[in-house]
């Protein structure tokens, strides 16, 4: 019978009955080793930018190292999937129930941080202004930081963080007398406006001097607005996809701590069957 779950006529467990079942075994065994994976990349990318690159002066100017949060995170995520995946394979109930708990944290901090960041808008706005006015001070000073604010701002047409003239914060387009820079008073390549017409020779100079001229002129050639209200902008517009981006990154943590907390449940009702034969055995009246 369906219901009988390895029962006897006598409503006794068969000796080979578990209550584990080994599709959830494997299955949290499998989606922690994917995870397990992720967090060896992760490492192997942080200490890559962290040894080889050598970008810790350059990246100085962000409020965090990427390398360093990639090493923080990789190894966190290494220490607990590990937990996961031998804990699942051993049936370790201490290893799940870390594993488990760890998972629940960080989900909780995720989610407290999103509501932070909600309520404390303006504060996080004026953060990340500040974050970028500094990266722009330090935009020549490593290829891939120049890279990264290049592609952002041809990506939103935008020019600085708040309006093309924040520019001028950089050593090499500030706008003072005493600059002998070639680039004084100008803006990067990025932050000009594209045409559709094919041209041979693309003008990479189209930015110098803009600093110089009224706000309306230099909007002909450059994008005026600021970074900051056009990446506001965008997340207005997109709410629908960024709202699936957070639930995909909390389905995986939900499913894995529903996953554990079966198997532990499993697990423990497995020890009671095993300390019930066991005083079955001993005394066969109990």
């Amino acid at each position: 019978m369906c219901g009988s779950r390895g029962r006897d006529a006598l409503g006794r467990y068969d000796e080979d009955f578990s209550f584990v079942s080994p599709v959830v075994k494997y299955l949290l065994f499998i989606f922690n080793f994917i995870f397990w994976l992720i967090a060896m990349a992760m490492i192997g990318i942080g200490v890559y930018a962290r040894v080889v690159k050598h970008a810790e002066t350059a990246l100085a100017c962000l409020t965090v190292d990427p390398a360093m949060m990639l090493l923080v995170v990789g190894v966190l995520m290494f220490i607990i999937t590990f937990c996961g995946c031998v804990g699942s394979l051993r049936e370790n109930i201490c290893l799940l129930q870390f594993f488990c708990i760890s998972l629940t944290i960080i989900f909780l901090i995720q989610l407290a941080a999103g509501v932070l960041g909600f309520i404390f808008s303006d504060k996080a706005r004026n953060k990340v202004t500040q974050m970028v006015n500094n990266a722009i001070v330090h935009y020549r000073d490593d290829i891939d930081l120049q890279n990264l604010i290049d592609f952002g701002q041809k990506e939103f047409g935008c020019c600085g963080a708040v309006t093309y003239t924040d520019w001028s914060n950089n050593m090499y387009f500030n706008c003072t007398d005493n600059n002998p820079s070639r680039e004084r008073c100008s803006v990067p390549f990025s932050c000009c406006i594209s045409t559709k017409d094919k041209v041979e020779v693309i003008n990479t100079m189209c930015g110098q001097g803009v600093q110089e001229v009224e706000y309306i002129e230099a909007g002909n050639v450059i994008h005026t607005n600021g970074c900051i209200d056009k990446v506001v902008d965008w997340i207005h517009s997109n709410l629908f996809l960024l709202g699936g981006i957070a639930l995909g990154l909390a389905i995986p943590q939900l499913v894995g701590i529903l996953l554990s907390q079966i198997l532990i449940n499993q697990i423990k009702d497995q020890i009671e069957l095993q300390n019930y034969n066991l005083r079955h055995r001993a005394d066969p009246w109990r």
